[in-house]
């Protein structure tokens, strides 16, 4: 997952970009790279491999300005190498560009460019995204204009940030069905792919809708909708602080949010379990008249998040008795389940910006179905989308393999089931009482197994290599 950040103010943006970028590790790259806008009109530095290596070819150098773009990639179109490494620019040298996802249609594009001339340095998609913005730029010489024709042509999912030589203060950026937020400050603006390069200077953010262009200065932002009609966005304020996107003392983030998992249980028990040990759900507004309509749910999402979902269909049923499905999103979209407005569509993402959960999401929502989300990020596209919304409260996952994310996730589940068998009367109170006493009963037992960890180090370290393990214990 490619990462982006830019930045736009009264200050030098080098190190705010490059720090930024640090932030965005955990996403997988294999190359970094900063372009800066200057008295000398676009400075780029990048380098494949880490961005200690970026930090090396930079040295003590200071490429000034007051707008930049920076990135880290993951090789998609054209191996690994610096040269394919963003930002990428146009032939003509002024615009430089930086974008995340895939533009599928960059073939067709690139070869119109490459008739009327234009001379490729790399293999990416990105890099005719460049030069056919550069090509509109050169006509226009307004760089949303050039932007917006662009894009209007461009197929696929992707975010863009994208400077000017002769607009050195400005940044504009754009949004299809791939991350990207502004981050609002005090004479300055930022881009970024999530909220972890923006905690330092701000948590305050606009969320950009799908298709949205955004214009930023150093003490404004405007923004745009699909229709290029100017819109405003509604201010969200992240509670996060810096130290829940940082490692901390932790060698590892994954190690760090594996110790974090109690904390997680505990904020989503107490958001979801009132004083009196009954469910409350704040965001879903499910009565038993709906339940009573749905003959069918589905859950659907990827990855991590669609093996919560096969536990979860198996609590649905046996508590709530209402038959579920349960479905990997990719395939959802291309099979034309049968869904209507008797279906309630159950969507699980870490994120809220898994591209096949979105799009199953709303293939479902336009064929009548209900649609209730378990998401972790408050804002995010698949929440912002869905009638109901269910949090899970763990704070920002770094690592990439899930762990407070899918423990919440399978805690929300628990839940549901359990308040859908109440609706239904398919439980008693006996075991409602019980269910949520164990429950809550989680995260000390999660903080007593995290308490051994040295015992189960020494074990890993003892058996990781052996051939065969063997467990003896009651069978």
């Amino acid at each position: 997952m490619c990462g982006i950040v830019g930045f736009v103010g009264s200050t030098e943006p080098q190190n705010i970009i490059v720090e930024g970028l640090k932030k965005l590790e955990y996403r997988g790259y294999d190359s970094a790279g900063i372009a800066v806008v200057n008295e000398r009109g676009i400075t780029i530095r990048k380098h494949v491999g880490e961005i200690k290596n970026l930090e090396a070819l930079i040295g003590n150098e200071r490429l000034g300005g007051r707008v930049g773009i920076g990135h880290t990639r993951w090789a998609t179109h054209g191996a690994p190498s610096t040269v394919n490494s963003h930002p990428h620019q146009d032939q003509a040298g002024r615009i430089a560009l930086v974008h995340n996802g895939l533009i599928e249609n960059y073939l067709e594009l690139k070869g119109e460019l490459l008739e009327e001339g234009v001379q490729f340095k790399s293999e990416t998609d990105t890099e005719v995204a460049a030069q056919l913005i550069g090509k509109y730029y050169g006509q226009c010489h307004d760089l949303k204009e050039a932007l917006d024709k662009a894009v209007a042509r461009m197929e696929g999912a992707f975010a863009l940030g994208l400077v000017a030589a002769d607009q050195p203060d400005m940044l504009v950026a754009y949004r299809k069905n791939a991350p990207l937020v502004v981050g609002i400050g005090k004479g300055f603006n930022m881009i970024a792919s999530d909220f972890a390069p923006l905690l330092e200077y701000t948590k305050d953010v606009y969320l950009l809708e799908n298709g949205d262009t955004v214009v930023l200065t150093a003490d404004n932002v405007d923004i745009y909708d699909e229709s290029d009609k100017k819109v405003e966005r509604e201010t969200l304020h992240i509670k996060w602080n810096v130290d829940a996107a940082e490692k901390g003392d932790y060698e590892f983030f994954m190690m760090k949010e594996i110790h974090e998992q109690p904390q997680g249980i505990r904020e989503t028990l107490d958001r979801n379990i009132d004083e009196n040990g009954r469910i409350s759900l704040y965001g879903i507004d499910l009565t038993a008249e709906d339940l009573a309509r749905f003959n069918k749910i589905y859950i659907v999402a990827c990855g991590t998040a669609y093996h919560a979902g096969l536990v979860g269909r198996y609590l649905i049923e046996k508590l709530a008795r209402i038959p579920v499905e349960v479905d990997i999103a990719s395939e959802f979209r291309y099979r034309d389940p049968f869904v209507d407005d008797k279906t309630l569509f159950i969507a699980i993402s870490q994120s809220g910006e898994t591209a096949d959960t979105l799009e199953a999401l709303r293939l479902a929502g336009r064929k009548g179905a209900r649609i209730l989300s378990i998401v972790n990020v408050v804002g995010s596209s698949v929440a912002r989308e869905s009638d109901d919304v269910f949090y899970t409260w763990a704070g920002p996952e770094i690592a990439v393999a899930s762990t407070k994310a899918y423990t919440t996730q399978l805690l929300c589940l628990y839940i549901l089931a359990l308040y859908f068998a109440d609706l239904r009367g398919t439980v008693d109170e006996e075991y409602y009482r019980h269910f949520i006493d164990e429950l809550k009963a989680i995260p000390e037992k999660q903080e007593e197994v995290l308490k051994i960890e040295d015992t189960m180090k020494a074990l890993a370290a003892d058996y990781y290599d052996r051939d065969q393990v063997f467990f003896i214990g009651r069978g």
